[in-house]
C-alpha cells in the first residue's frame, strides 16, 4: 500500500505533459527516458544495425572489416580525383593516413563506437580529404562523435569492390613508407597472428581461411536472416549443403545486420576447389530462396539448430 502511495504522489508532483524518468523515451528509440535523452551526458549514438545497406560492396566491406585480417581495395570518389585506398588495418589501428603524394589510405578495422560505421568512415574521409588538399602527411582519426555528415555511401562510387587479399602486413611499408623500419618491425608483429585468408572469385564476398588445424569458407550473404536461414535449412535437410568434399556447415556469424554462414573443410582443401563447389552452392541456395512452401517438421528442426549456432560480432 505504501509503495502504491509513493507512486500516486510522484505522479502527482509530474507536470502535465513532462516525460517521467521511468517512461519510455518520445524520441522512439525503445530506452527509458532516463538512459536516453533525459541522460545528464544526453542521449546515447543511434545504433544503424546495416550500416553499409545499399552498397554493392556491402558483403565485401563486412567481410574486411570483421573476418579478413589483410587486404586492400581503390576506392572512386564521387568528386575529385584525389587516389583513396581502403585497407583492412593500419598500424596502430589507425582510422587513416595520408602519404606524402597525397594518397588517403582508409582503415576498415576501427571502432568508433558511435553507433554507424558508416558514419564514422565518412567523417574519417572527410578530415583526410582536407588534410590532404592541404599538403598535409601524417594520421587522421576521429577523437569525438562526429555527429551529422555525409556517411561513406555518400562519398564514394557505388561500384564492388575490387579487393586484394594480402598474405602479409607488409604492404603497409607500400601504402605509408617506413624511413625508419618501424612499420615493417610492426608489421611482422602482425603477421605473427595472422590467419591466411583467399577471397573467391566465382562468388561475391566469400572468402577462405586457414585456422591451422583446419580451414573454413565465411561467406557474407545479402538476403534477409529470416529468408537465408529457411533456404540454408531447406538444403541441410536435403544434404545438399556441401561446398566441398567433406565440408560441413558449423554455424554463422551475424554482423552489421548480415548472416555470415560458416563451413567447416577438411585440412589440404584450398581455395581453388571451392570456385566450383561455392557456385554450384549458390545455385542451389537461390533455388530454394524461391521457394514458398512451408518448412517441413524436419527442416524446422533443422533451422532451428542453425539458428542456435550464431554468433553476433557487430
Amino acid at each position: 500500500m505504501a509503495k502504491r502511495s509513493r507512486t500516486k504522489a510522484r505522479d502527482q508532483q509530474q507536470t502535465p505533459g513532462e516525460v517521467g524518468p521511468r517512461q519510455p523515451c518520445p524520441c522512439g528509440s525503445g530506452r527509458r527516458y532516463k538512459a536516453c535523452h533525459g541522460s545528464p551526458d544526453g542521449p546515447p549514438p543511434v545504433f544503424v544495425k546495416r550500416p553499409f545497406e545499399g552498397l554493392a560492396a556491402e558483403g565485401d566491406l563486412i567481410a574486411l572489416r570483421e573476418l579478413v585480417p589483410a587486404a586492400t581495395a581503390p576506392l572512386t570518389l564521387k568528386e575529385g580525383d584525389r587516389e583513396v585506398v581502403l585497407a583492412t588495418l593500419l598500424p596502430g589501428a589507425a582510422p587513416a593516413y595520408v602519404d606524402a603524394d597525397g594518397r588517403v589510405v582508409l582503415a576498415l578495422q576501427v571502432l568508433h563506437s558511435f553507433g554507424d560505421p558508416a558514419r564514422d568512415l565518412g567523417a574519417v574521409l572527410v578530415q583526410a580529404l582536407a588534410y590532404a588538399e592541404q599538403g598535409e602527411t601524417g594520421t587522421v582519426g576521429l577523437t569525438s562523435d562526429p555527429g551529422e555528415g555525409p556517411r561513406l555511401q555518400d562519398l564514394i562510387v557505388d561500384e564492388p569492390l575490387d579487393v586484394t587479399v594480402h598474405e602479409s602486413f607488409g604492404y603497409w611499408s607500400d601504402l605509408i613508407g617506413d624511413e625508419t623500419g618501424a612499420v615493417a618491425s610492426a608489421a611482422e608483429q602482425a603477421d605473427a597472428q595472422m590467419t591466411p585468408s583467399r577471397k573467391l572469385a566465382a562468388v561475391p564476398a566469400a572468402y577462405w581461411a586457414d585456422v591451422h588445424t583446419k580451414e573454413h569458407l565465411r561467406w557474407v550473404m545479402p538476403e534477409p536472416e529470416d529468408e537465408l536461414l529457411d533456404a540454408l535449412a531447406r538444403l541441410h535437410a536435403a544434404g545438399e549443403d556441401q561446398v566441398a568434399e567433406g565440408s560441413k556447415l558449423v554455424g554463422m556469424f551475424r554482423a552489421h545486420g548480415l548472416l555470415t554462414p560458416v563451413w567447416d573443410l577438411p585440412a589440404g582443401t584450398g581455395a581453388e576447389v571451392l570456385e566450383e563447389g561455392a557456385a554450384a552452392f549458390r545455385q542451389r541456395l537461390d533455388a530454394a530462396l524461391a521457394t514458398t512452401e512451408p518448412l517441413t517438421t524436419e527442416q524446422r528442426s533443422v533451422r532451428s539448430a542453425l539458428a542456435g549456432r550464431q554468433v553476433t560480432i557487430r
